[in-house]
């Protein structure tokens, strides 16, 4: 049973046992952020302090080392299973990670101390977005970049996600107003900095297989319910935590 004071809902079995495979790391993680690298409309930041916000079972870390090539990698998640699972994948890779147990709601960080802040497919998990969020601003220094990859309450909210998985259904969003939160929180972004990626295993209904079998062709962005949505949104450098 869930804790009802906890600002997170965690995993199904189904769930823990799929974040550790090859499936997600290689079909989910690796694309997500080859993605947000393409979002980048500056330079990289060099050896930049990057934070991995709901890290789980550490699954990112070397996709994260390779694409980033951080200084400083730190690894936050509020499941005290999850994080032993990242020591564990960060020793086997040899990758000097500092791991962090709190929640995103309350990050045991110092205020502009992360250069990039990596928020993948966490904040669908989250009961406190608003406060999460606001703890992302606050650890972020002035110039810092959220890389924000998250699922639409149009694929939460099928079947087979509710069938599988566990979310707070009362807080999932569509794209726009997620997008929308950030803007509201003060994070800086242009269309070139956002993509819906349109993937087969984020169409619940037919897992895009009409499309593989040419019986119809995918609709375009804005005549479709976007299932998923990345954005690279910068903190103004005038900002302050």
């Amino acid at each position: 049973m869930n804790n009802p004071a906890a600002t997170y809902v965690e995993e199904t079995r189904f769930g823990f046992w799929f974040l550790q495979s090859h499936v997600w790391q290689h079909h989910v993680l690796r694309v997500a952020i080859n993605d947000l690298l393409r979002l980048h409309a500056e330079p990289l930041p060099d050896a930049p302090v990057l934070l991995d916000a709901g890290c789980g079972q550490g699954r990112s870390f070397s996709l994260l080392a390779q694409a980033f090539k951080p200084a400083q990698l730190l690894g936050l998640d509020a499941d005290p299973h999850s994080l032993d699972c990242s020591r564990a994948e960060a020793q086997r890779l040899g990758l000097e990670v500092q791991l962090i147990n709190s929640d995103c709601a309350k990050i045991d960080l110092a205020d502009a101390s992360v250069d990039l802040l990596f928020c993948h497919q966490t904040f669908h998990h989250l009961v406190e977005q608003e406060q999460a969020l606001k703890e992302f601003w606050r650890v972020l220094k002035p110039g810092g970049r959220l890389l924000f990859a998250e699922s639409t309450k149009y694929y939460i909210d099928t079947w087979v996600i509710r069938w599988l998985f566990r979310h707070p259904m009362h807080v999932q969003k569509s794209a726009d107003e997620y997008l929308a939160m950030l803007r509201q929180q003060g994070f800086e972004f242009t269309e070139q900095n956002v993509s819906y990626p349109y993937l087969w295993w984020s169409r619940s209904s037919d897992f895009g297989l009409l499309e593989r079998w040419g019986i119809c062709q995918p609709k375009p962005v804005g005549q479709r319910q976007e299932t998923l949505v990345n954005v690279v949104a910068r903190k103004p450098l005038e900002a302050t935590p």
